[in-house]
């Protein structure tokens, strides 16, 4: 058939009509073939198979009831998107659940039914720079129980999935979950002592918080057995812990108890007497679980991480020790630490160790390259002094990690057998009881233990601030330390699929490289300082020597040494280097900070005005070629 027959038959009636049916009976076959395929980086648009394993599970539909509010200029553009992407998802919900999710869609105007219902399910609105309110947030119901979450941000995008089916296993679990709390700082408050003289102390913020969401147990620090109906066990700096308890947080965890533990080699806000200073004072405490630790293949470092890419301060002020850690510092593919932000980790340990035969790390929290171990004595030093002598490991330390596999027991030996008081005067010692029976050497499942190596991080002193608003205390989070904390007390908690469900990719992307660039700056700097200080200190050391030639004199004491003009003249070249080493370190300092405040501004510069720039080019070339590209036609 010619091509001019062809042409006659697609715009004849005839041709159309054909056109048509062919196009419904593709759509009709191609609607019955349910194929999805996901192509962006990070999967952010497939649901994980944590996911998909609870809502395997559901026995009764779900309710999402979704509210947002559509049409007019109220909504902010970037706002619209996030919400698509969010209905998007809920779609993902509703086809992986074979018809257990039942997807509800609100547009709450203002005075509607709508907006009435938004209201009595704690969805709250919000405010646009114009004052307008608009609502966008959701519902999770299941019989009598709702969960809601009020607003959805686009700052917690990456939370999105794992916030939605946390809250569908929060409906339908049918209680609360149960967990103990073993600490050995006064995290649920104290109540006043006569005896002791100790005065009443208010709960932290963390067990207040705590307690909205789960039943909490106190647990002691001489406990003999964990309870069966805990789920999860927070230890918070067990100091003079018995090996009693250690053996039994062991058999929990090999029972299959989830373990999250904080401890510390220096919790700055545990101040204990000094026992060796005759003249009284304080000194920080510590804690750790070394029976547990040494069977695990774990040790927490003696000393603290001083960190010069995350310190506080700068100048005099210049705190390496105190850690202000952002994103760089976390694993962002774990769900906890995906969306934390920033934390403070004041005077924080490390772990160290070859692990035990079957058991894996995930390190959750970690220092940068630029950092290193300090000693006790010179971890509260500020300014010049903490920085003095800085030598950078070259590799990041693991602040806190995540051990999983199969566990064995700390006590190869079975139940530790208690300390015996000593007999009184006429009495038979009496003979140890003898064990439970009960030892369980090896876990029959794998488990997994997070390990903290700072318990100050979650006092009320480094995580919030109280505020008094109208004559009420408002806790304002400082960071996200109880966050961090919160969160993992959840995921354990919780259904063991949340304990596997990723964090969804970014859709947009951060810039890591001046961090780095910086971070690397500093280490060539410090290096050269450090240098420079050995030299000074040399120097120094020669010039007190060659000094003390003045002093010196005869067995009475009575005449002192004339020094030679060559020895003068070798003190005044020591004493002429001093001068000028301790110019270069100061300019070396200088220069650091104009390097650093240099590489800021011209990575600003190049990313707000460069990359417009280079995009504007690139449409003008094409404009100009596609320009071109009609002449030339029209021209033939």
């Amino acid at each position: 058939m010619k091509k001019s027959n062809l042409d006659t038959l697609f715009y004849s009636a005839g041709g159309l009509v054909l056109l048509a049916i062919i196009l419904i009976a593709a759509n009709f076959l191609l609607s019955v073939i349910k194929a999805r395929v996901d192509l962006t980086q990070g999967s952010v648009y497939t649901l994980s198979d944590g996911t998909r394993a609870i809502l395997a599970k559901l026995e009764a539909p779900v309710k999402i009831r979704y509210y947002y509010t559509q049409g007019g200029n109220t909504v902010p553009v970037g706002i619209k998107t996030f919400a698509k992407r969010v209905e998007d998802l809920l779609a993902e919900y509703k086809a992986a659940s074979n018809g257990k999710v039942i997807i509800e869609k609100f547009n709450p105007e203002p005075d509607s039914d709508a907006e009435e219902s938004a209201a009595l399910d704690n969805v709250e609105g919000q405010q646009t720079n114009t004052g307008e309110k608009f609502y966008l947030g959701l519902a999770v119901s299941f019989l009598d129980k709702k969960e809601a979450i009020p607003v959805l941000s686009a700052d917690r995008e990456r939370l999105l999935e794992y916030d939605l089916t946390s809250k569908i296993s929060q409906v339908t679990q049918a209680k609360k979950p149960v967990i103990g709390l073993m600490a050995g700082l006064p995290v649920l408050g104290r109540p006043l002592n006569p005896m002791t003289k100790q005065q009443p102390t208010e709960p932290w913020v963390l067990g207040s918080e705590l307690k909205r969401t789960f039943e909490v147990k106190k647990v002691e620090l001489d406990v003999k057995k964990i309870d069966d109906d805990i789920n999860v066990l927070l230890v918070i700096h067990p100091k003079n812990i018995t090996e009693e308890a250690e053996y039994a947080i062991d058999q929990f965890v090999l029972r299959g108890g989830k373990l999250v533990a904080f401890v510390d080699p220096y919790s700055y806000f545990d101040q204990q007497p000094d026992m060796q200073n005759p003249f009284g004072g304080n000194q920080a405490g510590s804690s750790t679980l070394y029976n547990l630790f040494k069977g695990w293949g774990v040790e927490v470092d003696s000393k603290v991480i001083a960190d010069m890419t995350f310190p506080s301060g700068s100048g005099p002020r210049l705190l390496p020790t105190l850690l202000m850690l952002t994103n760089d510092a976390f694993n962002m593919d774990d769900i906890v630490m995906s969306q934390v932000g920033t934390m403070l980790v004041p005077f924080g340990g490390s772990f160290k160790g070859k692990l035990a035969e079957g058991l894996k790390q995930n390190v959750l929290i970690h220092s940068s390259k630029n950092a290193m171990p300090v000693d006790l004595i010179i971890a509260t030093l500020s300014g010049e002094p903490s920085t003095r002598g800085f030598a950078p490991t070259g590799k990041e330390e693991p602040i806190a990690m995540r051990l999983t596999g199969k566990f064995k027991s700390a006590f190869p030996n079975g139940e530790p057998t208690p300390p015996q008081a000593p007999a009184k005067k006429g009495e038979e010692l009496k003979p140890p009881p003898p064990p439970s029976g009960n030892h369980m050497r090896e876990a029959k499942a794998e488990n997994s233990v997070v390990l903290v190596a700072d318990v100050d991080m979650l006092t009320d002193g480094a995580a919030v601030e109280v505020q008094d608003v109208f004559g009420q205390k408002v806790v304002v989070p400082r960071n996200g330390n109880l966050a961090f904390a919160q969160s993992l007390v959840e995921q354990l908690a919780g259904d063991q699929n949340l304990m596997n469900l990723r964090s969804r990719a970014a859709f947009s992307k951060p810039l890591t490289v001046l961090r780095q660039m910086e971070a690397q700056a500093q280490q060539s700097y410090l290096g050269e300082i450090k240098k420079l200080e050995d030299s000074r200190n040399q120097i120094t050391e020669k010039l007190q020597a060659l000094q003390k030639g003045r002093t010196g004199g005869t067995a009475g004491g009575a005449a002192a040494t004339v020094l030679t003009p060559e020895q003068q003249a070798e003190i005044e070249k020591f004493r002429k280097q001093a001068t000028e080493t301790s110019k270069q370190l100061k300019e070396l300092r200088k220069n650091l900070r104009v390097d650093t405040d240099k590489l800021e501004l011209w990575t600003k510069v190049v990313n707000i005005g460069a990359v417009p720039l280079l995009v504007a080019i690139l449409g003008l070339v094409l404009a100009m070629r596609r320009r071109n590209q009609v002449r030339r036609a029209v021209a033939a």
